[in-house]
């Protein structure tokens, strides 16, 4: 498969049964927006840079604008979308469709007692936005699915996790890379858009 297109990655997503993962009695169960585009033929993702703040455990990593789910939240899809809206001023029911749905992943963070469910839904812009990004972001930007499917964006970057520098795979966008959580959220989804993929 040469490329990723917004169609294919519908179709696929359409067909897809995303994963029941157990909820436990401390679960925290959060959504995220996974965001695309067709730019001049290249299928993009939107990723934000996290502000750092003391005691995210995310603090200045590269993700899907997303967070926790509230009691007033219907669903989580709803949580993915009002989210988007509060961090980078996309109102996604208007300005975007759904794509489908992405395997929920269990984020467990290194040196932290968390257990969370993050749910990845895949939207598709269809129109021009305006970004108004709040607080706890520090930039927006793009990368190419294409790029990161074919591994051509595939790289290494040392972080200091849980008191050590240790050496991470990720997919970098600019000068930053994408890894961990994130990382793993778009390893899933080339294996539900292109079944017997393997990373470079």
């Amino acid at each position: 498969m040469s490329a990723l297109t917004i169609q294919h990655i519908e179709a696929r997503l359409r067909e897809h049964k995303p994963a029941d993962p157990e909820i436990r009695e401390h679960t925290r169960q959060a959504a995220v927006a996974a965001i695309l585009r067709d730019n001049k033929g290249v299928t993009e993702a939107l990723f934000i840079l996290r502000a750092a703040h003391e005691g995210d455990p995310w603090s200045g990593h590269m993700a899907f604008p997303g967070g926790h789910k509230d009691a007033e939240d219907f669903s989580l899809q709803q949580t993915a979308e009002r989210e988007t809206l509060e961090e980078i001023g996309i109102d996604l029911s208007s300005s975007a469709r759904l794509l489908g749905q992405a395997d929920p992943v269990r984020a467990n963070p290194r040196g932290r007692n968390i257990d969370m469910i993050v749910a990845p839904y895949v939207y598709a812009l269809e129109e021009e936005v305006c970004f108004q990004p709040n607080h706890e972001v520090a930039e927006i930007l793009w990368g190419s699915l294409n790029d990161m499917h074919s591994g051509h964006a595939l790289m290494q970057r040392d972080f200091h996790v849980a008191g050590q520098w240790q050496p991470f795979e990720g997919y970098g966008v600019g000068e930053q890379m994408v890894w961990g959580l994130t990382y793993r959220m778009l390893i899933q989804l080339f294996d539900i858009v292109d079944p017997g993929w393997q990373e470079d």
